[in-house]
């Protein structure tokens, strides 16, 4: 899969989100290590420590399913800055997959790219 078919997965994603109280629509999608790619939107809740993240979204979806070992995230926003993983989702994925590559996308579909252990050095982790 290339890097533009897994950004269009994130794309494609966002339009799920459910994000009335802040009006900003993620999607992500996660490659795993053998090609299958789990997408996930945030869901918002008026009780704000509900709320989930697009990434934790797909990451769950694909732990739930077995999957332990990943490649490379898409994280997509309507935006004019790159959407970045937040603290919470970076220390996530980096449970399963240090070295995952995160494809930070913003409105028009331009990219940066990133190791997860650029993006968290340093993590908490039991290994």
């Amino acid at each position: 899969m290339t890097d533009r078919e897994l950004i269009n997965k994130a794309v494609a994603a966002s339009a799920f989100a459910y994000a009335p109280y802040s009006g900003f629509n993620v999607g992500a999608a996660l490659e795993c290590e053998d090609g299958t790619v789990y997408t996930g939107c945030n869901v918002e809740n008026a009780a704000l420590g509900n709320c989930i993240c697009a990434e934790r979204t797909a990451l769950v979806k694909a732990v739930s399913e077995g999957r332990r070992s990943f490649k490379r995230m898409a994280v997509y926003a309507d935006s004019d800055r790159y959407c970045m993983p937040c603290g919470t989702c970076r220390q996530m994925l980096y449970e399963f997959s240090p070295e995952t590559e995160m494809l930070c996308v913003k409105s028009g579909g331009t990219y940066v790219s990133y190791k997860l252990s650029e993006l968290l050095p340093n993590a908490f982790t039991l290994r």
